[in-house]
């Protein structure tokens, strides 16, 4: 009997339950990123400007900001498999408002319902990480969530880019909602938060959760949370490096492309995935890479040092080859994993009754990136357009590129400055 309490679920199952709400999140990160091969459409479609495309896909990231601190209490509450039934029930109806929208308003409330709903996916997989597997592989088994999630990004890069130029992109986004609320009807079927659950002993005793939930609670560990450094820092940090990426990746890094490199939409698309593919190699192999060492801390400054020297040759750089660009763009990204050591450090910085609101917390911050990041750019873009027009969409001119790339520098430089503030953990919990 102490052998099984030791060795826990059998692996395989453990994998199972765990992929299925991977494949959410994995919708989730689709979502997020699919607006950057279809910016010529949804302008014309939606008749807006650089200002309206960017807060077009800034709505997802509004709600999905906006529900990261009751989904980490929620997570800690009723369970995550209640938590991802839910998300993907309401982020399938919230795709197909937004792929049959009349216009720019239903478009928006679509793009909204499917940010807030998605924002539940991270966070209840995390949830599940830390009662199906043992805390030793715990930032390897979300590093591998966040290469998941990145397979649903590049697959919104060339292949969305490929079946657009067959079928209407509203046929095509409509088809992923419908798959979403099947998928939602599976999670509620198979997944359970606990392997108790299953008749399996577990690597840590079973909480119960509770429906009940206070304002008194949720602001309880709120206060709670915010008591420790590494927590305000924690929260800064991950947002300059997924913002730079989604900024690029999920908006303007195509058009920028086709504009100043001369490159066709679906070669600027594959450009962009390769950084996202560099992202997803990059994660687990830096969740491992903490784990073995024993150290969150100089990890994550060396790929963030990396990373901002990336993004300094790829947004101000103008001579780079298609090849030279693929290389840096792939390099950045997988530097760019070490963000995921973000939520391991942070929770191990709680006590573990808070690891769920400081999960949604911290991964909070790390859309404020993209949620700041990508409407700005679209207005300063716009602050700097010179009246040209192709096809009734705005061109910009390499000068406003590059003054709009400039609030992603500035941030990803602060995150390198942050880091030196935080406290290590050693990878123990240190209260």
């Amino acid at each position: 009997m102490e052998s099984n309490k030791l060795t826990g679920p059998p692996m395989k199952l453990a994998w199972f339950i765990w992929g299925l709400g991977a494949l959410f999140y994995l919708a989730g990160f689709f979502q997020r990123v699919a607006p950057a091969v279809m910016t010529q459409e949804l302008m014309q479609d939606f008749h807006i400007s650089a200002s309206g495309l960017g807060h077009l896909s800034g709505l997802y990231f509004y709600a999905y900001v906006a529900m990261q601190i009751p989904t980490g209490i929620l997570a800690d509450t009723l369970g995550p498999r209640k938590l991802l039934t839910a998300g993907c029930m309401v982020a399938g109806l919230g795709t197909l408002l937004f792929a049959l929208s009349p216009g720019f308003f239903w478009a928006g409330l679509g793009r909204l319902l499917i940010g807030g709903s998605v924002a539940v996916a991270f966070v209840g997989l995390l949830k599940l990480s830390s009662s199906w597997f043992p805390k030793k592989i715990y930032a390897f088994v979300a590093g591998n969530a966040i290469s998941i999630g990145l397979i649903g990004a590049v697959t919104a890069g060339p292949p969305l880019r490929f079946l657009m130029d067959t079928f209407h992109w509203r046929q095509v986004i409509s088809v992923t909602g419908l798959m979403t609320l099947v998928l939602g009807g599976v999670i509620w079927f198979v997944v359970r938060d606990w392997p108790q659950e299953k008749g399996y002993p577990g690597f840590t005793q079973r909480i119960p959760t509770s429906a009940s939930l206070s304002s008194y609670r949720i602001w309880q560990d709120l206060f709670n949370v915010f008591k420790y450094r590494n927590t305000w820092l924690l929260f800064v940090i991950p947002g300059g490096i997924v913002g730079c990426i989604l900024t690029f990746s999920g908006l303007w890094g195509v058009p920028y492309l086709i504009s100043h490199h001369g490159l066709s939409p679906g070669r600027a698309a594959s450009l962009t995935s390769v950084l996202l593919i560099g992202w997803a190699f990059g994660s687990p192999f830096f969740g491992w890479l903490s784990d073995q060492m024993g150290k969150r801390k100089p990890l994550y400054i060396a790929g963030t040092m990396v990373a901002a020297l990336g993004w300094s040759l790829i947004l101000f750089y103008e001579s780079l080859s298609f090849f030279q660009l693929g290389m840096i763009l792939f390099f950045t990204g997988f530097f760019s994993g070490c963000m995921i050591v973000s939520f391991s450090f942070v929770i191990e910085s709680v006590p573990s009754s808070l690891s769920g609101t400081v999960s949604g917390l911290t991964n909070m911050g790390v859309m404020m990136g993209p949620m700041l990041l990508q409407p700005l750019v679209g207005r300063i873009l716009d602050y700097h357009w010179t009246g040209q027009m192709m096809d009734g969409v705005r061109i910009y001119s390499l000068d406003a590129y590059e003054y709009g790339f400039i609030p992603m520098m500035a941030w990803v430089i602060l995150s390198v400055g942050l880091l030196f503030f935080t406290k290590e953990t050693h990878c123990r919990q240190m209260v």
